[in-house]
């Protein structure tokens, strides 16, 4: 797949569908690479009339890395963070939202509905924020604000997704994968285990690059709460959230939704930290009926 020039760097990006339909932009999550974004979804969202677009945010899967930057230590940013004092990251959300209204420009592309997930909901909020001319809607899937009065992810769900091996063989790396797609996966839609390992070791032969997710997590604990910031998007707005999310609990998309001034919720219960593909057709729909 083509490697696009943004923003100085390099991304890799797969296009879907006519060229010539309205423009639909897809931001995964934290350590996430563009093939999280289920085919299923892609298609049933091409079907819908769509020109999809995916790809991988800066320090993961194919697009550029930031190696020179080293490996962020968490706690001191969570310190300066907690003591009022802006942190040192080696990137911020907002660096990462200019990559996705860059990556537009290159694609000559004006504008177009931008649809994010956990983090890359967190980003797309920021396309709507800091590049409002890039966004025709905004889809916030299973993210929030940065509010830190909100309930906070289980337990077991953060431990499975930050304790993740940072080496090992195959199928050390391959188990870990599973236990994460478990620990913060959808109760009411629980994937087969050969789907799960099947879509881990694919990903990890794609590329495999933790520091990567930790420069990420740098970002997203930098970028503190984005509720007043959340109050200028004029976007017309849709916040999807599993009601039974583990990592994210729902209150996360309330809030959201309560801070973008006509944002519409659509919760589906039973639905956890992932994109069933169950629900593909239910989300591709949302989407789709949102944008129009």
């Amino acid at each position: 797949m083509p490697q696009i020039a943004a923003n100085g760097i390099t991304l890799e990006v797969e296009r879907y569908g006519d060229e010539g339909a309205p423009p639909l932009l897809l931001i995964m999550g934290l350590g996430a690479q563009l093939t999280l974004w289920p085919m299923e979804l892609v298609e049933a969202l091409v079907g819908h009339g769509y020109h999809v677009i995916r790809y991988d945010n800066r320090d993961i899967g194919l697009s550029h890395k930031f190696e020179e930057a080293g490996v962020p230590e968490i706690p001191a940013i969570v310190g300066a963070m907690m003591s009022g004092q802006t942190p040192d990251v080696p990137y911020t959300l907002s660096d990462m939202a200019a990559d996705a209204a860059a990556l537009l420009d290159a694609l000559g592309i004006d504008s177009a509905h931008v649809v994010g997930g956990s983090m890359g909901g967190m980003i797309a909020q920021l396309v709507a924020v800091n590049h409002p001319e890039k966004v025709k809607s905004l889809t916030s899937i299973f993210s929030t604000t940065g509010n830190r009065d909100l309930p906070p992810a289980k337990p077991e769900a953060m431990a499975a997704l930050l304790g993740r091996p940072s080496d090992g063989d195959l199928e050390t790396l391959v188990a870990a994968a599973i236990n994460t797609a478990r620990a913060i996966g959808s109760p009411g839609y629980p994937a087969p285990e050969e789907r799960i390992r099947a879509n881990a070791l694919r990903d990890i032969q794609r590329s495999f690059y933790p520091q990567g997710m930790a420069r990420q997590f740098a970002a997203v604990v930098a970028d503190g709460d984005r509720r007043e910031r959340l109050k200028s998007v004029t976007a017309p707005t849709l916040v999807i959230h599993g009601e039974d999310d583990p990592l994210v609990p729902v209150e996360g998309g309330h809030d959201t939704a309560a801070h973008i001034a006509g944002a519409k919720l659509h919760i589906i219960p039973g639905m956890g930290h992932d994109l069933p593909l169950e629900l593909a057709e239910e989300i591709a729909a949302a989407i789709a009926a949102h944008a129009r």
